[in-house]
């Protein structure tokens, strides 16, 4: 029987449908272009990024590394060349004057190398801490001048000279900046190996969604844009601010994430406008007033949760913001602009290319709309078994909503109760694999030195008017409760005023008796000016300065978010509980980033080396990214129950519909997005490893935990009150807030009693002719479930 086309109601067409059909070749001849002009203007944008970024700019501990680097470059040595003497020297070692005539002549090169200064050497000081315990190793220590980008070029330049065998030695290099080179490098090779992993498996997972490879390259291709068009803003930053390396793999990640989410829902619902009788115009202006109103709000709240990094001083948080907000824009508008053009050409061939035939035996037979009301009924898992396992699962968890919602609340506690014994710290070369060149050697630093450079603190002093004041200073440091010893003063001349001190410490570098240390030298009077720098100070300022700009940010995701879901849907209860369950959604998160990465479970079968603690600027980090996510799925999902509660005024029968609408998209869109932060997690570096494993656990368990468990049964426990608003409020919606339903609100009161049967049944039935295939056969919900 053929089916009876509808023709667009009055005034379909809007000003923006009318704007992105006008001339679609054109706009995608358009897009092609600058996607092109994008590809060349990004080329080279890692190489100009830093890998470091975790310290605050504004810090005493930053001004006295920046004061040190000026008159002191010999204190804080950034690059370490590690003398192996080969096994014919005997015993002497390192003392073999063989060995000693080679380490002098590789001394006197490397100070003579541009961007290289405060050379200096075990042979020429004699400093115990610079020769190993066995007496084989010994330390050639440099500073390499410049920023991190000038630094690493350095290193580049002057590595092939010289490390591998040197007469009677071997030589490695180690140091901070041969470790952010070989971060640098590591990250590119495996960014580009996460692309090639997640692109194609990617592309099979849309296909199996969508079943047309037509539909299932759309997303594909918005995602493309997304991320070539993000490098290029990040390499233009990168002439103004400093960006770090990591923000790429969020822009390759957040890039196709949310690219296919937001191309998800478009395609889906065009494809179930054609399936209802519209004409592809009819359908795109249906399509941007609904769908398209939900993925503009949803890439807001993203965008709103990954700029609360601005708050926060440190250029590797800052980074992930700008790259963040950056793609999340550009997905939006690819899937506003670029898409519906597309569609618009496409007309029904957006449902060409059905490749599941390819393993398929037999196809289902096609309901109302043919193969095109198939495959949009399973994009959207609301049609068929799908839809209606939906509806089945979402009336089971209604019907026993409190013992729901206290297990599943009770159970995401559970998972994150490992985050209670969180240890913050900072990042050093562990986070490289145990194979890579720089980590080898600062593990060999470890296991056989003494001490070495950098490893305690360095306290600078201003204005000293005698020797005598500065020695009272050092005996006062030395008596310190965890100081080892106190070398120095050590000034630039004759009559210098400035001087620095090093302080030897007991314990790791960055422990918490290191880190209390540095209050208790802070608090030591001197008649001078004293600042305080190191790994553990850097890493103490560091967390003053989240702490300090925490409440802020939170502030800013928390307050953007009920606005922003208050517009959508009008209800007072609901923003507040999309904050509730979003926080709750990333509990198992942070426990297992503290269970498995810091205590170094399954670290054997991840491939990395546990440092015993968390950077400090990852959990804000990964919240940020997360919670955003949490809020893109919330959205999807809120503004279809709001839309079906529009139409019908019945609470339960809303939610339930909703979720067999959306229940089997998110879930897809939330698997797609896993993979993607899986194939991220393949890193080799740990810090971007916990950052992909993690993100993908979070996105899973709000996706499969908290939408289908914990929404329904806290929907069903607030009942009706859930549309709640105060008058003002209200009427402050209905001018200023929008949503994806279509319809005016139905003639049932919002406060009438629960739906019957009948109801339920009209609801039923307008939903199959509204929604078309994706409604497809009528739900039998039993009565007792409402």
């Amino acid at each position: 029987m053929s089916e009876v086309k509808k023709p667009p109601s009055p005034g379909e067409s809007g000003w923006w449908t009318r704007f992105v059909t006008a001339l679609p070749r054109l706009s995608l001849l358009l897009a092609l272009v600058v996607t092109a002009l994008a590809v060349f203007a990004g080329g080279g944008a890692a190489a100009r990024m830093g890998s470091g970024g975790w310290e605050d700019p504004d810090a005493r501990s930053t001004y006295a590394t920046e004061a040190l680097e000026r008159e002191f470059p010999s204190s804080q040595p950034n690059l370490l060349l590690l003398v192996d003497a080969g096994a014919g020297v005997g015993k002497a070692g390192v003392d073999d004057p063989a060995v000693a005539a080679e380490a002098e002549r590789l001394t006197t090169r490397l100070a003579a190398e541009p961007g290289v200064t405060g050379v200096g050497s075990y042979w020429r000081t004699q400093l115990p801490t610079l020769r190993s315990e066995d007496g084989r190793q010994a330390l050639i220590a440099a500073r390499v001048v410049g920023d991190e980008k000038a630094a690493t070029e350095v290193v580049a330049r002057i590595a092939p000279r010289y490390e591998g065998e040197h007469g009677p030695v071997r030589v490695s290099l180690g140091g901070r900046v041969a470790v952010q080179r070989e971060v640098t490098a590591t990250i590119q090779e495996d960014l580009l190996r996460a692309e090639l992993i997640a692109l194609p498996v990617t592309l099979v997972l849309l296909i199996l969604v969508f079943g047309s490879a037509i539909a299932a390259l759309l997303p594909l291709g918005v995602g493309i844009v997304a991320i070539i068009g993000t490098n290029a803003v990040l390499r233009g930053l990168t002439e103004f601010t400093d960006v770090s390396v990591f923000a790429q793999n969020l822009t390759t990640a957040l890039g196709l994430g949310l690219a296919i989410d937001y191309a998800l829902f478009i395609v889906r619902r065009f494809r179930e406008e054609l399936a209802a009788g519209r004409d592809p115009v009819g359908a795109i202006g249906a399509t941007l007033r609904t769908a398209g109103r939900t993925v503009l709000f949803s890439a807001l709240t993203v965008a709103v949760a990954l700029s609360a990094m601005l708050f926060f001083p440190m250029y590797f948080l800052r980074s992930f913001a700008y790259a963040g907000v950056a793609v999340v824009l550009l997905a939006a508008a690819a899937a506003l602009i670029l898409l519906p053009a597309a569609l618009v050409l496409l007309g029904e061939r957006v449902n060409s290319l059905d490749l599941r035939q390819l393993w398929r035996r037999r196809r289902r037979k096609a309901g109302p709309g043919g193969a095109g009301a198939e495959e949009a009924g399973l994009a959207s898992g609301a049609s068929g078994e799908s839809g209606r396992g939906w509806a089945w699962s979402t009336a089971l968890v209604m019907r026993r909503a409190p013992l729901f919602a206290v297990a599943t609340t009770a159970g995401l506690l559970l998972l994150g109760l490992p985050f209670l014994g969180v240890k913050f710290g900072t990042v050093d070369d562990r986070q490289l694999p145990e194979t890579a060149s720089s980590h080898l050697v600062q593990q060999q630093i470890r296991d056989g030195f003494p001490g070495s450079p950098g490893s305690g603190l360095i306290v600078l002093a201003e204005g000293a008017r005698s020797l005598a004041d500065l020695d009272a200073y050092r005996q006062r440091v030395a008596g310190l409760e965890g100081v080892l010893r106190v070398d120095g003063p050590v000034s630039s001349g004759p009559g210098a005023r400035s001087a620095y001190f090093s302080v030897i410490t007991e314990g790791e570098a960055v422990g918490q008796q290191a880190r209390d240390l540095v209050g208790e030298v802070r608090k030591v009077d001197a008649p001078f000016e004293t600042s305080v720098t190191g790994q553990a100070a850097v890493l103490v300022d560091a967390q003053d300065a989240i702490a300090e700009k925490l409440p802020a940010a939170l502030a800013l995701v928390v307050l953007a978010t009920l606005l922003l879901v208050f517009l959508l849907t009008g209800s007072v209860l609901i923003p507040l509980q999309a904050i509730l369950l979003n926080a709750l959604s990333l509990t198992a998160m942070f426990g297992a980033v503290v269970w498995v990465f810091q205590e170094g479970n399954l670290s054997g079968l991840l491939s990395f080396t546990s440092t015993g603690d968390i950077e400090t600027t990852l959990p804000v980090l990964m919240f940020c990214i997360a919670f955003g996510l949490s809020m893109d799925y919330g959205v999807f999902l809120i503004s279809r129950i709001k839309e079906e509660y529009d139409r019908t005024g019945d609470h339960e029968g809303a939610v339930r519909t909703g979720l067999a609408r959306t229940g089997g998209l998110i879930t897809a869109a939330a698997v797609i997005l896993a993979v993607v932060m899986v194939a991220i997690g393949t890193s080799r570096v740990t810090n971007t490893k916990m950052l992909g494993l993690g993100i993908a656990l979070a996105v899973l368990m709000d996706a499969m935990v908290v939408r289908s468990l914990l929404v329904p049964a806290v929907m069903k426990l607030t009942g009706k009150a859930t549309w709640w608003a105060p008058g003002p409020l209200r009427r402050l919606h209905e001018r200023f807030g929008l949503s994806e339903g279509e319809s005016a609100p139905a003639a049932v009161p919002a406060d009438s009693a629960d739906s019957t049967e009948a109801a339920d049944s009209a609801e039923l039935g307008e939903s199959a002719e509204s929604a078309g295939p994706e409604a497809g056969e009528p739900e039998k919900i039993p009565a007792g479930s409402r």
